[in-house]
């Protein structure tokens, strides 16, 4: 040897001596041909017993056939293997599971046949197992919260835990209730509990899935319940618990779970419910384990938790809105309506019948910005101005322009929803008398039109801004003749999103779906909804109205001169037209209020002086129309007064009164109730006499 060389067989007997990892030398018969003492099963062993001996014959806890197809594979290739992971099972211990990291390298040889192999054997068992444990809180993390739904959370939650963790996981949640009464000190000890999530779906299980029960006391179900505390168990058929409910706990022993674990699933010291893992496969659950499932609880309390917040606000905020939506559809002569309302996310969609004056009707749909309590609330306030306005009988574009300001100043109210705009919405007023629709509409889907022999009607509505922030607006009318058994459909755009994003094409469907059916509207309004398959991710809303014509003989109508002597024939005209329609009760209070109505028109209006009646169902209206604009207004007349009791005495006999303004005129109308006796005037501050009042 050479000064400064370094004998090879002094390295290699080095290295065979001093390695940490178990080296083997395997011959071309796949058998021990030299090895070091540091390799897993070896210790202890003499060389006879692994010289000359596959690795099979002193590791008996892994499967032979993996070595082999890695040893097939490196003499295929010629190839190093490197870093293979390969499980068995400890000879001293079956039930436990063995890592070991794996590299061949094949070596020159002078024979002929295959090469001889080292195989370097590292035991990273609990490195593995370490990893695992995070791989399984990773996938935890990952998998559960998609949704707000308690059980889909908790089922996310079992099938991230089996069978990577576990071989069975279920989850049990307290009753909304019983989780509330903890805040009052109240122990969830012995309140119910109901099986949301198990896996795997095909193992046999103690409880049923939904099945709600009280875990027994003396049991670890109970007592993690009741000191908050996970625990790891070992089951054997003499462990005493079993005994408490041993029909129910039989199936432990006999599915072969040996141990388990029982974590509570709390959040800022409430209990919610509890998470329970079983293992029958070969490793018990050890301490390690018993952190990775607390961890998991854990993280999965949290979304459970934000879960049944959401639930409890989406319970709230749908009663509240199911509160603030109509809650009969009308009776009225000028239309028949139905309608369909699907709350799936608890947002501010709304839609309004709203009976006018002169047997007219406001048909609204409206969509508010955001979900839950505050677009509820958001949404009554508009719904509840917009009947407001509807009461000053303003003209459509007015009313829109009216609540936008509204909605204008909610908007500096309520909390940013990341919208420029606070809600849409689409407006109708039908005339059954003149059968004219007056269509507007602000930021949301025009309403669709089919006539009676089901031919869509194409109508432009423009399109204005949405309601919100921003300085006034004014909005554009479209007004349409439609005959009798036209049907008007609006909606809110939640019914067509199921069709995707192309809602031109979903609104034809819904057009076709009208127009195919000519039977009750209450059926047309349920097949519409099936056939569009609203979206689950957003309220839907169809409101359907089927126009209806005011028949003739139902209604008088006079244009008379503005005149005094003019008052003693509105009262003979009165009086016959009653007569007619077989009212003679009311002709006295009708005469009365017709003679002050047109007096007024006389002193303060501007000719032509219009009259009608309309008899509509069980009420009487009486209008009076002139060309002058400016609206009168009501005061209590003193004594000594000559006048000043005219509107008064109008309010005094009639259930409703108004004014009407268009662009060219103005009308006063009352209504009074047919379903009862007339009023009386009885009021000792009301002096009048009828007889004073000039005939023509």
């Amino acid at each position: 040897m050479a000064d400064g060389s370094v004998d090879d067989a002094a390295v290699l007997n080095a290295l065979f001596a001093n390695s940490p990892q178990g080296l083997f030398v395997l011959d071309a018969e796949r058998r021990v041909s030299r090895y070091n003492t540091s390799g897993r099963g070896v210790q202890g062993l003499a060389p006879e017993d692994v010289i000359g001996h596959s690795v099979d014959d002193f590791a008996p806890g892994f499967d032979p056939k993996i070595l082999d197809a890695l040893i097939d594979e490196v003499r295929s290739s010629g190839e190093p293997l490197r870093g293979r992971l390969v499980k068995g099972h400890a000879p001293s211990d079956p039930r436990r599971t063995v890592t070991v990291q794996l590299s061949l390298f094949p070596l020159e040889s002078a024979d002929e046949g295959p090469a001889p192999l080292l195989c370097v054997v590292e035991d990273v068992t609990e490195g593995q197992a370490g990893a695992d444990r995070l791989a399984v809180l990773a996938s935890v993390h990952a998998t559960i919260g998609t949704t707000l739904d308690t059980r889909s959370t908790a089922e996310e939650l079992v099938r991230a835990l089996v069978p990577a963790f576990a071989d069975a996981a279920a989850v049990d949640l307290l009753e909304e209730s019983d989780v509330a009464a903890q805040s009052t000190g109240t122990s969830p000890t012995g309140a119910p509990a109901r099986r949301v999530a198990f896996a795997p779906s095909s193992a046999e299980r103690i409880w049923r899935d939904q099945e709600s029960r009280t875990f027994p006391f003396a049991t670890p179900y109970a007592q993690a319940l009741n000191d908050r505390e996970a625990r790891l168990l070992t089951v054997a058929p003499e462990t005493p618990w079993l005994s408490v409910a041993p029909e129910e706990f039989a199936l432990l022993v006999r599915a072969g779970v040996h141990s388990m674990i029982v974590a509570p699933l709390t959040v800022r010291d409430t209990v919610l419910g509890l998470l329970t893992l079983y293992r029958h496969r070969s490793d018990p659950f050890s301490q390690a384990d018993l952190g990775v499932a607390v961890q998991a609880a854990s993280a999965a309390s949290a979304h459970l938790d934000n879960a049944r917040s959401y639930h409890r606000e989406h319970t709230v905020a749908t009663t509240l809105h199911r509160w603030l939506q109509p809650t009969a559809a009308p009776d009225l002569s000028a239309v028949e309506t139905a309608n369909v309302y699907l709350p799936e996310t608890a947002g501010g969609d709304w839609f309004d019948v709203i009976p006018l004056s002169g047997t007219r009707v406001g048909l609204v749909v409206g969509d508010v910005v955001g979900q839950g309590i505050e677009a509820a609330a958001t949404m009554g306030q508009l719904r509840t101005a917009l009947r407001a306005l509807a009461l000053q009988d303003l003209e459509t574009d007015e009313m829109l322009s009216h609540l936008y300001e509204v909605a204008a100043q909610l908007a500096g109210d309520v909390a940013p929803t990341g919208s420029p705009h606070l809600a849409t919405c689409a407006l109708t007023v039908y005339d059954p008398l003149s059968r004219q629709c007056s269509m507007v509409r602000a930021g949301h889907p025009a309403p669709l039109l089919v006539d009676p022999h089901g031919f869509r009607l194409d109508v432009d509505v423009p399109e204005g801004p949405p309601l919100g922030p921003g300085g006034g607006h004014a909005f554009a009318p479209v007004e349409i003749e439609v005959e009798p058994g036209t049907v008007l459909a609006h909606y809110t755009n939640g019914l067509l999103d199921a069709g995707g994003p192309d809602r031109e094409t979903a609104a034809r469907r819904l057009t076709d779906v009208l127009a195919s059916s000519s039977g009750p509207l209450r059926e047309l309004c349920d097949t519409a909804v099936y056939r569009m398959a609203p979206s689950y991710d957003d309220d839907a809303v169809l409101l359907l109205a089927r126009t209806r014509a005011m028949p003739r003989d139902r209604i008088a109508d006079w244009t008379l001169p503005a005149d005094a002597s003019v008052v003693g024939t509105t009262r003979r005209l009165v009086d016959r037209q009653l007569a007619a329609w077989h009212l003679d009760e009311f002709a006295f209070t009708t005469a009365l209020v017709v003679s002050e109505l047109f007096t007024n028109a006389i002193r303060y209006g501007n000719e032509p002086v219009r009259l009608r009646l309309i008899h509509d169902q069980n009420r009487l209206l009486s209008e009076v129309t002139d060309a002058n604009s400016a609206s009168p207004h009501m005061r209590r007349a003193r004594e000594s007064d000559e006048g000043g009791r005219g509107l008064f005495i109008v309010m005094r006999l009639s259930t409703r009164w108004g004014v009407r303004h268009s662009r060219q005129d103005k009308t006063i109308w009352c209504e009074q109730r047919l379903d009862g006796p007339p009023p009386e005037l009885a009021d000792p501050d009301t002096v009048f006499d009828l007889d004073d009042v000039p005939e023509l």
